[in-house]
């Protein structure tokens, strides 16, 4: 059944262990129950800030393994311009029994390696000796700029079932498409969805890629998606804003005055 039991706490009661005990479990319980439909990635915050020289990674929640991991205060990471591929990824250990308690840890790491089993990657660069390294983007197809820039396309943002598509990038085709004038009714349900969601489905991205660009659906990866909404856009840009185009041989309707 359901239910939801406090304990009570009164004077000239005995003060019991289980009592102790639901108060700890229940914060716990909660927050697994509540993400246990999603897949292992970024669940929420871990929003990432270019410095000088360093990324400052913000607080939040990661989950890995189907465990949920938290950063409660932000963290610094230098770096430095190396010419060659970086990734930012967190790193988890293996579990560690202590005589009070059991401590999955996790740390931040930068390599140029691709995010293995125990990894999660926050996001990429390739940066210049002499240059700086930025995240403010021009466009949306600087998200796939290669050198001096801050690259999220691969992060892996957590989603019902799987892995979704990072938010940053999703808001900011969203608000490129809307601001152009699209009057495409896929266009135009799918950034209201992108811009009032944290995490969009992933099937609903393909779907809507595969729908607006007419290739049906395919399990395309991040960097897929980032080109084929970048199509998308460059197709509303150069004034294709209409709604689907009716089938051969579909109903017609003729005005005559």
């Amino acid at each position: 059944m359901f239910s939801n039991i406090y304990p009570n706490f009164h004077k000239g009661r005995i003060l019991k262990r289980e009592m102790l005990e639901s108060l700890r479990d229940y914060p716990r319980q909660l927050a697994d129950l509540y993400f246990q439909s999603y897949s292992d990635g970024i669940v929420a915050g871990v929003d990432v800030r270019v410095e000088a020289e360093q990324l400052v990674v913000g607080c939040g929640i990661v989950k890995h393994g189907g465990r949920l991991y938290t950063l409660e205060e932000q963290q610094q990471v230098p770096y430095a311009a190396t010419g060659k591929e970086t990734v930012l990824k967190v790193r988890f250990h293996a579990a560690e029994e202590q005589s009070d308690y059991t401590v999955y840890g996790a740390e931040l790491v930068l390599d140029e390696e691709a995010a293995g089993g125990s990894e999660l990657e926050l996001g990429r660069f390739k940066l210049k000796e002499g240059a700086k390294l930025r995240s403010e983007y021009q466009s949306f197809a600087d998200f796939a700029t290669e050198f001096n820039t801050w690259n999220v396309i691969h992060a892996a943002y957590a989603g019902v079932g799987q892995r979704s598509v990072h938010p940053a990038l999703l808001r900011y085709f969203a608000s490129q498409l809307l601001s152009r004038g699209s009057t495409n009714p896929y266009d135009i349900a799918f950034a209201m969805q992108c811009m009032s969601q944290e995490a969009v489905d992933r099937e609903l991205i393909l779907h809507y890629i595969g729908t607006r660009l007419g290739m049906g659906f395919k399990a395309y990866d991040n960097g897929q998606i980032h080109k084929y909404l970048g199509r998308i856009l460059d197709d509303v840009q150069g004034g294709n804003r209409r709604g689907p185009e009716i089938r051969p041989g579909g109903p017609r309707r003729m005005i005559v005055e």
